[in-house]
């Protein structure tokens, strides 16, 4: 199980009708790795952030989390995997215990473990003193360090991030990056990152740019300045994804 990849995405290609949406991309995650998928709007990001999490089933290809196929062992593949959608997912009328209680019982976790994993993981974000308050009086930017909690819990080998940062202002989006890239350093967890924000994509250990349902470029962050050319992220996204 060493060799045994946290996620790993062989050819993967969907189609609605007639429209392509993603055609014969291939993904890896390492263990502790930041992979940040980048591509606008209708680029495929949220299609194949679909057919990771087992939303929709990819036409053609394969997935693989921790070893176990998606397809023919799903309950054993999802396991392994957290999610932060990109659209919020807090039942805003309960509490932050009761919403984090209710997702450790769907993954069957033992009601001690539970409330110990909520206690310290609130606690390393900063988040104690909201443990009993209803989420809707929590800020945006508290929310969504609610649902990355949330995804955590179970301890997932690895973690999904659609967009998370969709509606933060910039002090919330640093601090729930950097949440994140503490996990990756203390816990090994491999994060995807989907974003149509470069300036997110700098501290990434990998880029992986998607246009119109086609892979453009995958590789570490100073590769893309060099493959296109430019000088900065910004024109470098620009000159792989302008119409």
């Amino acid at each position: 199980m060493n060799d045994v990849l946290p996620l790993s995405a062989t050819g993967l290609s969907k189609a609605y009708g007639k429209q392509v949406a993603l055609r014969a991309l291939s993904l890896q995650l390492r263990p502790g790795e930041r992979v940040a998928l980048l591509g606008p709007n209708g680029a495929g990001k949220s299609t194949l952030l679909q057919l990771l999490t087992g939303l929709f089933v990819p036409d053609e290809g394969e997935i693989h989390i921790m070893g176990h196929d998606l397809r023919s062992q799903a309950p054993r593949a999802l396991a392994h995997l957290g999610v932060v959608f990109q659209q919020p997912a807090l039942d805003l009328d309960l509490s932050v215990r009761a919403n984090l209680r209710f997702h450790a019982d769907l993954h069957g976790l033992p009601r001690p473990v539970a409330d110990e994993r909520i206690e310290t993981d609130l606690a390393r974000l900063g988040l104690s003193e909201h443990l009993d308050k209803a989420c809707r009086t929590l800020s945006g930017g508290n929310r969504r360090k609610i649902e990355l909690v949330r995804a955590l819990l179970h301890r997932p080998a690895v973690l999904l991030m659609d967009e998370a940062t969709v509606g933060l202002d910039p002090a919330s989006r640093v601090q729930l990056l950097q949440a994140v890239e503490t996990l990756q350093r203390e816990r090994g967890v491999a994060t995807l990152w989907a974003t149509h924000l470069v300036e997110e994509v700098e501290s990434a250990q990998r880029v992986v740019v998607l246009h119109k349902g086609q892979l453009r470029h995958e590789g570490p962050v100073d590769s893309l300045l060099r493959e296109t050319g430019q000088d900065t992220l910004q024109k470098a996204f620009l000159s792989l994804t302008r119409a």
